[in-house]
């Protein structure tokens, strides 16, 4: 089994997204899966034109020449993508989505009929790989997902593909910055990653337990808020 993850933070390899990814890929590897991390953030690529060139003029094909053809081959090639980003104003990331978009030669651009009815476009390939979606954001509830979950459901729908795992972290700011004295607490975490990683290269899915452990909050509400708002403080204060 291929996985391939593609970090959609600004921060790469210095992101809590990062500190997430990781541990689950380690889980992955565990259970002898073949893992690739990808950071957006280091690669060459523009903005979609929005042309019709990649289904009209050069089907398949974009006519940018930049590093998104790579990227093309290696998402085609994956049995599991992972789309990482941290919530940026209730959404992905600029990274994130200039790449969603110029993943669109992969559709054809006729239109079908799925199961419920409701239009889509064919793809051109004989299989889309499947999907799971790692995001963290810096408000402690796991609420601030909604639009990020609904989005790749969406997006999953389009190209005839299905997520199956979400893992979020509301609280995510501290994943990499918190007291010694709470490491315990995040190597818990940190653990029930790596099992999520092994859950998912074996069963496909997330068991109802990893799913409640993911969810559960690190530290309380209250705390975060405090230690969050201190943080800031002290920036200001340097101001």
């Amino acid at each position: 089994m291929k996985i391939t993850v593609f970090n959609g933070s600004p921060r790469g390899k210095n992101s809590n997204t990062h500190v997430m990814v990781k541990e689950f890929l380690q889980g992955a590897q565990d259970a002898k899966a073949e893992v690739e991390n990808i950071f957006l953030g280091e690669c060459n690529i523009r903005h979609c034109l929005g042309c019709f060139s990649c289904w009209v003029k050069t089907p398949g094909q974009c006519v940018i020449n930049d590093g998104m053809k790579e990227l093309l081959l290696k998402f085609v090639s994956s049995d599991i993508v992972v789309f990482a980003t941290p919530v940026y104003v209730d959404n992905v990331t600029g990274l994130m989505k200039n790449f969603i978009d110029r993943l669109i030669p992969l559709a054809d651009p006729h239109f079908e009929k799925d199961a419920g009815g409701e239009c889509r476009h064919i793809i051109r390939q004989n299989k889309s790989p499947k999907i799971i979606v790692i995001s963290n954001c810096g408000f402690p509830e796991q609420s601030h997902f909604q639009v990020i979950s609904l989005s790749f459901k969406r997006f999953a729908r389009n190209m005839h593909s299905e997520v199956i795992a979400e893992i979020y972290r509301g609280g995510g700011a501290i994943l990499r910055d918190h007291p010694l004295v709470l490491e315990p607490l995040f190597m818990n975490y940190r653990h029930i990653l790596r099992t999520a990683g092994r859950e998912v290269v074996e069963d496909l899915r997330l068991s109802d337990k990893t799913i409640s452990l993911l969810n559960k909050p690190i530290i309380s509400d209250e705390l975060y808020i405090n230690k969050a708002n201190e943080s800031w403080d002290k920036l200001l204060s340097k101001k």
